[in-house]
């Protein structure tokens, strides 16, 4: 080791090598860190497809910035051997952890498969199917957050209808059936191959093992999956409904798109509870969950098995009707008795607020992502506004600002994020003229869902999420909701 990449880059140690390529822990001389280095073996820099299908994994990686999606630094070429420069993971692979403990505890092997799926949905939407879903190409890193890579024959979703028939490209244990036989690939093939991850860490192995690239790929068009419930009693029905819907040989009986299996995994999750004592995962305490709404399962073409009808007798049927009634009598429209929703009115109300843009006073540029501040009110959970270290400069903080459309006593503000870990206050004015009084104290946004109580609820028709410190060097907010009082 020692070797000097591109006059910046100091080769420390091999951290691993496949058959194209090799991947070294390097020191970032520039910058003074840690960096995660790809060369090109040296044998294939004059092959113009390997060296294209390198090429291609540095641009479709540095299209993502997602926290659960490994982030590019560089690329370049010297003395004719292509590199890429990753940040660098100090962990694991997905692999390796089930190598080590085998099936995972499925509150944990579900907190790990919705960041997956959230990084590969955040991937579809930018017109990227993988088309190499692993847990080999999953890195956790030491809070066990999990971290997508590798997107070497990554694919436009706009080019698979030109995919060259009869290419067959992705890892045999977990290829899609119509992948494996050479047909074009779209998002859907991403969702069989995280089926098989979910399989893989609930149960330990994969489904259809084989000695040899063909036959696996054989058995993932031909063989049904074998049932989870046989290796795994505990698993609850619901997810094993979802593994198995995820591994439908037919890509229109699975998932419409990755947003219908996150929904799906979010509602799984939620179906197991709050936890019980130490739930670690990894190095990290999962953040509390909030309750998850359980939307409707989003697909196309779903088959779902009949019930036959059952007789019931006409004088249990008015029975049942006369009791609906009176029982319907005695509640208001939202299912409360009179006497509940008249202590409940005139308490709170949900506010709808739209993101409108930045407030970054001096010594910031007066500007922050402004054309990303509708996705923290989009209703859309994979969809956020972010904002991210500077080294040239201190500031004490940064904002997302908000509009309710009216005055508003706001006396709750709720920020969904997919990366806790940072701090915020909340802030709030009549005018987006930059005289917003604080609203509450600093507090650390820990979890998934985080309420913040104000102190003051003047009034207001402004407000703004005044980040002061962030988890690493980003923060997203993802979702942004409001309470008032109800007058």
């Amino acid at each position: 080791m020692g070797e000097v990449v591109a006059g910046r880059y100091e080769l420390e140690e091999l951290a691993g090598r496949g058959g194209m390529s090799s991947v070294y822990r390097a020191h970032d001389r520039l910058l003074e860190r840690k960096v995660a280095l790809k060369l090109l073996h040296e044998q294939y820099g004059l092959d113009e497809d390997y060296v294209e299908r390198f090429r291609r994994e540095a641009r479709s990686a540095a299209q993502l910035s997602h926290p659960n999606i490994v982030t590019v630094i560089d690329r370049g070429e010297q003395d004719g051997r292509q590199f890429i420069v990753f940040e660098y993971v100090d962990g694991e692979t997905l692999k390796q952890l089930v190598e080590r403990r085998g099936p995972l505890p499925v509150r944990q092997a579900l907190e790990l498969i919705l960041q997956v799926a959230r990084a590969l949905g955040f991937a579809h939407e930018q017109g990227l199917v993988h088309r190499d879903v692993k847990p080999q190409n999953v890195l956790l890193d030491d809070a066990g957050r999990a971290k997508v890579t590798d997107f070497g024959i990554a694919r436009s979703i706009d080019l698979t209808s030109v995919t060259q028939t009869g290419t067959v490209l992705g890892s045999s244990d977990y290829i899609a059936p119509e992948q494996a036989s050479g047909d074009p690939v779209d998002a859907q093939s991403d969702i069989y191959s995280l089926g098989v991850v979910v399989y893989e860490l609930l149960t330990g192995e994969v489904p259809f093992p084989a000695d040899n690239f063909v036959a696996a790929a054989l058995r993932h068009v031909n063989e049904p999956p074998p049932s989870v419930l046989e290796r795994r009693p505990d698993v609850p029905l619901r997810l094993v409904a979802t593994a198995e819907r995820m591994l439908a040989k037919d890509p229109a009986d699975r998932f419409a798109s990755m947003k219908g299996v996150i929904a799906e995994l979010e509602a799984c999750l939620h179906d197991l509870g709050e936890p019980e004592g130490d739930m670690t995962v990894l190095a990290q305490r999962p953040a509390k969950r909030p309750a998850v709404k359980v939307r409707p399962a989003e697909g196309r073409h779903t088959r779902r098995r009949r019930l036959a009808p059952i007789a019931i007798p006409a004088a249990v049927l008015a029975a049942l009707a006369a009791a609906a009634i009176g029982l319907f009598s005695l509640l208001d429209s939202d299912g409360s008795s009179p006497g509940e929703t008249a202590g409940k009115r005139g308490r709170q109300a949900s506010v709808q607020l739209a993101g409108i843009g930045s407030y970054d006073p001096p010594p910031g540029d007066l500007s922050e992502h402004d054309a990303e501040a509708s996705r923290a009110t989009d209703g859309d959970p994979l969809t956020f506004w972010t904002t991210e270290q500077y080294e040239s400069f201190d500031k004490p903080g940064v904002g997302l600002m908000l509009d309710a459309g009216r005055r508003v006593a706001l006396t709750k503000l709720t920020i969904v994020t997919d990366l806790p870990g940072f701090s915020a206050r909340v802030r709030a004015g009549l005018s987006t003229d930059g005289r917003f009084t604080f609203r509450s104290p600093e507090q650390e946004v820990s979890g998934r869902s985080t309420t913040i109580e104000l102190q003051n609820t003047a009034p207001a028709r402004y407000f703004v999420v005044w980040i002061t410190a962030l988890a690493g060097d980003r923060a997203h907010v993802n979702e942004v909701r409001g309470i008032a009082a109800d007058v």
